[in-house]
C-alpha cells in the first residue's frame, strides 16, 4: 500500500522502492517512541509521506547540481556564472586527486545520476561500497572546497 501511494504520488518507482525501504527502516528504528493510541497504518503512511518528501527535494537539488555543472551557462546572472565555472573547475581539480574507484562511484552517482544499487551492479561491487566510496568523495571535496573558501575570505 506505501509503495502504491508513493508510486502514485511520485511518478517514479525509484523514489517508491526508496521510500517504502526507509519508511520501514525508520520504523523498526523508532518502533519504541510509537504513539499506540495512534493506528499503526497512520504512523507508517505519515513516515512515509516525510521521507519521500525528503527523497524528492534531495532529487531536485541533485538535479539543478547537476546541470549547473554540466552547464555553468544555464545560470542567470554573470557573477555566478564565474563562480559556477570556478567551482567546476575545482571540483574537476579535485576529482581528479580521488582514486579512481571513488572517482568513478561518485560521477556515475552525481553526474550520471545512477542509483547504489545501479552503479554496484554496474562495477560488481556492493550497495555498501557505494555508499562507502561516496561518503569518501563527499568528505574530501567538503574538507577541500571549505578550505579553500577560508583562503579566499582571508584573503579579502
Amino acid at each position: 500500500m506505501v509503495h502504491a501511494y508513493i508510486l502514485r504520488k511520485t511518478n517514479s518507482t525509484y523514489i517508491a522502492d526508496e521510500t517504502l525501504q526507509l519508511t520501514f527502516i525508520k520504523l523498526w528504528k523508532y518502533r519504541s517512541s510509537l504513539n499506540e493510541d495512534l493506528p499503526l497504518t497512520s504512523q507508517v503512511f505519515r513516515i512515509a509521506r516525510t521521507t519521500m518528501i525528503d527523497l524528492v527535494r534531495k532529487e531536485q537539488v541533485k538535479s539543478q547540481s547537476i546541470k549547473a555543472y554540466k552547464n555553468p551557462q544555464a545560470v542567470n546572472d554573470t557573477g555566478e556564472k564565474l563562480e559556477a565555472n570556478e567551482l567546476q573547475r575545482k571540483i574537476a581539480g579535485l576529482m581528479h586527486e580521488m582514486p579512481l574507484v571513488q572517482k568513478k562511484v561518485f560521477e556515475m552517482s552525481r553526474f550520471e545520476g545512477m542509483s547504489y544499487r545501479d552503479i554496484a551492479t554496474t562495477l560488481s561491487i556492493s550497495v555498501k561500497t557505494v555508499e562507502t566510496h561516496i561518503s569518501r568523495a563527499l568528505k574530501y571535496l567538503r574538507q577541500h572546497l571549505t578550505l579553500l573558501v577560508l583562503l579566499i575570505l582571508s584573503n579579502t
